[in-house]
Protein backbone atom coordinates (compact mmCIF):
# COMPACT_ATOMS: atom_id res chain seq x y z
CA UNK A 1 0.00 0.00 0.00
CA UNK A 2 0.86 3.32 -1.08
CA UNK A 3 0.89 6.79 1.71
CA UNK A 4 -1.87 7.88 -0.39
CA UNK A 5 -3.99 4.42 0.40
CA UNK A 6 -2.79 4.59 4.04
CA UNK A 7 -3.85 8.18 4.31
CA UNK A 8 -7.28 7.57 2.60
CA UNK A 9 -8.03 4.56 4.64
CA UNK A 10 -7.02 6.66 7.83
CA UNK A 11 -9.63 9.32 6.54
CA UNK A 12 -12.56 5.89 6.15
CA UNK A 13 -12.03 4.78 9.57
CA UNK A 14 -12.53 8.59 11.08
CA UNK A 15 -15.37 9.36 9.60
CA UNK A 16 -16.59 5.85 10.12
CA UNK A 17 -15.74 5.74 13.54
CA UNK A 18 -16.86 9.85 14.21
CA UNK A 19 -20.26 10.29 12.75
CA UNK A 20 -21.95 8.76 15.82
CA UNK A 21 -20.37 10.85 18.35
CA UNK A 22 -20.80 13.70 15.53
CA UNK A 23 -24.59 13.32 15.51
CA UNK A 24 -24.49 13.49 19.26
CA UNK A 25 -22.78 17.05 19.31
CA UNK A 26 -24.72 17.97 16.81
CA UNK A 27 -27.86 16.96 18.48
CA UNK A 28 -26.96 19.15 22.10
CA UNK A 29 -26.66 22.10 19.36
CA UNK A 30 -29.10 22.43 17.06
CA UNK A 31 -30.97 18.70 16.66
CA UNK A 32 -30.72 15.99 14.19
CA UNK A 33 -32.97 13.86 12.47
CA UNK A 34 -32.27 10.81 14.85
CA UNK A 35 -32.35 12.36 17.70
CA UNK A 36 -35.91 13.92 16.58
CA UNK A 37 -37.01 10.82 15.97
CA UNK A 38 -36.51 9.48 19.57
CA UNK A 39 -38.78 12.11 20.56
CA UNK A 40 -41.48 11.09 17.77
CA UNK A 41 -41.10 7.36 18.35
CA UNK A 42 -41.47 7.88 22.31
CA UNK A 43 -45.15 9.87 21.54
CA UNK A 44 -46.11 7.29 19.32
CA UNK A 45 -46.33 4.55 21.86
CA UNK A 46 -47.66 6.84 24.32
CA UNK A 47 -50.13 7.09 21.97
CA UNK A 48 -50.31 4.04 21.23
CA UNK A 49 -51.61 2.83 24.90
CA UNK A 50 -54.22 5.02 24.54
CA UNK A 51 -56.11 3.81 21.70
CA UNK A 52 -58.58 0.93 22.48
CA UNK A 53 -57.57 -0.63 19.27
CA UNK A 54 -54.16 -1.01 17.99
CA UNK A 55 -54.46 -1.85 15.01
CA UNK A 56 -52.89 1.15 13.02
CA UNK A 57 -49.63 0.65 15.29
CA UNK A 58 -49.59 -3.08 14.46
CA UNK A 59 -49.65 -2.11 10.54
CA UNK A 60 -46.94 0.83 11.23
CA UNK A 61 -44.59 -1.84 12.88
CA UNK A 62 -45.31 -4.88 9.98
CA UNK A 63 -44.28 -1.80 7.66
CA UNK A 64 -41.39 -1.25 9.04
CA UNK A 65 -40.22 -4.94 9.87
CA UNK A 66 -41.05 -5.52 5.86
CA UNK A 67 -38.55 -2.77 5.09
CA UNK A 68 -36.23 -4.18 7.38
CA UNK A 69 -36.14 -7.92 5.90
CA UNK A 70 -35.86 -5.94 2.15
CA UNK A 71 -32.69 -4.36 3.47
CA UNK A 72 -31.31 -7.34 4.69
CA UNK A 73 -31.74 -9.80 2.46
CA UNK A 74 -30.77 -6.93 -0.36
CA UNK A 75 -27.40 -6.73 1.81
CA UNK A 76 -26.91 -10.35 1.89
CA UNK A 77 -27.08 -11.03 -1.53
CA UNK A 78 -24.32 -7.53 -1.54
CA UNK A 79 -22.28 -9.96 0.13
CA UNK A 80 -22.52 -13.09 -1.49
CA UNK A 81 -21.47 -11.12 -4.80
CA UNK A 82 -18.37 -9.65 -3.62
CA UNK A 83 -17.72 -13.26 -1.37
CA UNK A 84 -17.84 -14.83 -4.42
CA UNK A 85 -14.86 -12.65 -6.12
CA UNK A 86 -12.94 -12.24 -2.70
CA UNK A 87 -12.77 -15.78 -2.35
CA UNK A 88 -13.50 -17.03 -5.95
CA UNK A 89 -9.42 -17.61 -6.29
CA UNK A 90 -7.00 -16.16 -8.47
CA UNK A 91 -9.20 -16.11 -11.97
CA UNK A 92 -11.95 -14.36 -10.50
CA UNK A 93 -9.95 -11.83 -9.07
CA UNK A 94 -8.23 -11.45 -12.46
CA UNK A 95 -11.75 -10.41 -13.99
CA UNK A 96 -12.74 -8.41 -11.69
CA UNK A 97 -9.53 -6.40 -11.97
CA UNK A 98 -9.81 -6.22 -15.84
CA UNK A 99 -12.98 -4.47 -15.36
CA UNK A 100 -11.64 -1.37 -14.76
CA UNK A 101 -10.26 -1.14 -11.44
CA UNK A 102 -6.96 -0.14 -10.34
CA UNK A 103 -3.97 -1.52 -11.48
CA UNK A 104 -2.73 -2.92 -8.33
CA UNK A 105 -1.15 -5.81 -6.47
CA UNK A 106 -3.64 -8.88 -5.49
CA UNK A 107 -3.26 -8.50 -2.53
CA UNK A 108 -4.27 -4.67 -2.07
CA UNK A 109 -7.31 -5.38 -4.47
CA UNK A 110 -8.60 -8.39 -1.99
CA UNK A 111 -7.91 -5.43 1.03
CA UNK A 112 -10.28 -3.10 -0.78
CA UNK A 113 -13.15 -5.88 -1.35
CA UNK A 114 -12.30 -7.03 1.90
CA UNK A 115 -13.37 -3.39 3.07
CA UNK A 116 -16.32 -2.77 1.02
CA UNK A 117 -17.34 -7.12 2.73
CA UNK A 118 -17.04 -5.78 6.13
CA UNK A 119 -18.81 -2.52 5.93
CA UNK A 120 -21.60 -5.07 4.08
CA UNK A 121 -21.36 -7.62 7.02
CA UNK A 122 -21.59 -4.94 9.81
CA UNK A 123 -24.77 -3.33 8.31
CA UNK A 124 -26.52 -7.17 7.86
CA UNK A 125 -25.62 -7.86 11.67
CA UNK A 126 -27.32 -3.82 12.26
CA UNK A 127 -30.47 -5.42 10.26
CA UNK A 128 -30.87 -8.57 11.71
CA UNK A 129 -30.66 -7.12 15.49
CA UNK A 130 -32.81 -4.28 14.62
CA UNK A 131 -35.42 -6.84 13.14
CA UNK A 132 -35.55 -9.28 16.15
CA UNK A 133 -35.94 -5.94 18.53
CA UNK A 134 -38.93 -5.12 16.29
CA UNK A 135 -40.37 -8.34 16.46
CA UNK A 136 -40.02 -8.02 20.23
CA UNK A 137 -41.58 -3.90 20.20
CA UNK A 138 -44.53 -5.97 17.84
CA UNK A 139 -45.16 -8.41 20.51
CA UNK A 140 -45.17 -5.77 23.58
CA UNK A 141 -47.78 -3.74 21.55
CA UNK A 142 -49.91 -7.12 20.80
CA UNK A 143 -49.48 -7.90 24.92
CA UNK A 144 -50.49 -4.09 26.37
CA UNK A 145 -53.03 -4.28 28.18
CA UNK A 146 -55.66 -1.72 28.67
CA UNK A 147 -54.93 0.09 31.50
CA UNK A 148 -56.84 2.83 32.80
CA UNK A 149 -54.15 5.44 34.80
CA UNK A 150 -52.57 7.71 33.02
CA UNK A 151 -49.38 7.03 35.25
CA UNK A 152 -49.30 3.54 33.77
CA UNK A 153 -50.24 4.40 30.06
CA UNK A 154 -46.94 6.47 30.39
CA UNK A 155 -44.81 3.89 32.18
CA UNK A 156 -45.97 1.58 29.30
CA UNK A 157 -45.28 4.02 26.61
CA UNK A 158 -41.79 4.85 27.61
CA UNK A 159 -41.26 0.82 28.17
CA UNK A 160 -42.46 0.60 24.15
CA UNK A 161 -40.16 3.56 23.19
CA UNK A 162 -37.17 2.21 25.17
CA UNK A 163 -37.71 -0.77 23.16
CA UNK A 164 -38.38 0.77 19.34
CA UNK A 165 -35.91 3.38 19.46
CA UNK A 166 -33.27 1.37 19.56
CA UNK A 167 -34.39 -1.37 16.89
CA UNK A 168 -34.78 1.78 14.75
CA UNK A 169 -31.62 3.04 15.81
CA UNK A 170 -30.02 -0.55 14.87
CA UNK A 171 -31.88 -0.13 11.26
CA UNK A 172 -30.41 3.37 10.99
CA UNK A 173 -27.02 2.38 11.04
CA UNK A 174 -27.56 -0.82 8.80
CA UNK A 175 -28.77 1.85 6.40
CA UNK A 176 -25.06 3.63 7.08
CA UNK A 177 -23.23 0.51 6.07
CA UNK A 178 -24.78 0.48 2.43
CA UNK A 179 -23.31 4.37 2.22
CA UNK A 180 -19.40 3.36 3.61
CA UNK A 181 -19.76 -0.13 1.62
CA UNK A 182 -20.03 2.72 -1.28
CA UNK A 183 -17.63 4.77 -0.28
CA UNK A 184 -14.94 1.61 0.14
CA UNK A 185 -15.79 0.73 -3.56
CA UNK A 186 -14.55 4.00 -4.81
CA UNK A 187 -10.89 2.24 -3.29
CA UNK A 188 -10.93 0.21 -6.30
CA UNK A 189 -10.15 2.94 -8.28
CA UNK A 190 -7.71 4.71 -6.42
CA UNK A 191 -7.02 6.72 -2.98
CA UNK A 192 -7.79 9.50 -3.82
CA UNK A 193 -11.17 8.25 -5.04
CA UNK A 194 -11.72 6.68 -1.81
CA UNK A 195 -10.73 9.99 0.25
CA UNK A 196 -13.44 11.84 -2.08
CA UNK A 197 -15.78 8.98 -1.59
CA UNK A 198 -15.97 8.79 2.48
CA UNK A 199 -16.07 12.71 2.58
CA UNK A 200 -19.18 12.91 0.19
CA UNK A 201 -20.41 10.42 1.95
CA UNK A 202 -19.97 11.27 5.19
CA UNK A 203 -20.86 15.32 4.52
CA UNK A 204 -24.25 13.77 2.43
CA UNK A 205 -24.93 12.00 5.37
CA UNK A 206 -24.26 14.68 8.03
CA UNK A 207 -26.25 17.07 5.86
CA UNK A 208 -29.30 14.88 5.50
CA UNK A 209 -29.63 14.57 9.22
CA UNK A 210 -29.38 17.97 9.91
CA UNK A 211 -30.15 20.54 7.27
CA UNK A 212 -32.19 18.75 5.13
CA UNK A 213 -35.94 19.51 4.35
CA UNK A 214 -36.94 16.21 5.81
CA UNK A 215 -34.63 16.98 9.15
CA UNK A 216 -36.82 20.68 9.14
CA UNK A 217 -39.65 19.13 8.67
CA UNK A 218 -39.39 16.37 11.65
CA UNK A 219 -37.57 19.15 14.01
CA UNK A 220 -40.85 21.20 13.39
CA UNK A 221 -43.15 18.50 14.28
CA UNK A 222 -40.94 17.40 17.44
CA UNK A 223 -41.72 21.03 18.75
CA UNK A 224 -45.43 20.85 18.15
CA UNK A 225 -45.59 17.44 19.75
CA UNK A 226 -43.52 18.72 23.00
CA UNK A 227 -45.90 21.82 23.56
CA UNK A 228 -47.68 21.11 26.87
Amino acid sequence: MTLFDWLALALFIVCWLGYGPLLTLLARRSGTLNDDMLIIRRVWMTAMTHREIRLVDSNLMGHTINSGGFFASTNLLLIAAVASVLFGGEQAMAGFASVGAEDVPMKLLEAKLALVLVCLARGLLDFIWSIRQLNYALALIGAAPEVHTEADRAALGEAAANLLNPALSAFSQGVRGYYFALAAAAWLFGPLWLAAGVTAVFCLMVWRQAGSPAARAIRSARRLLERP
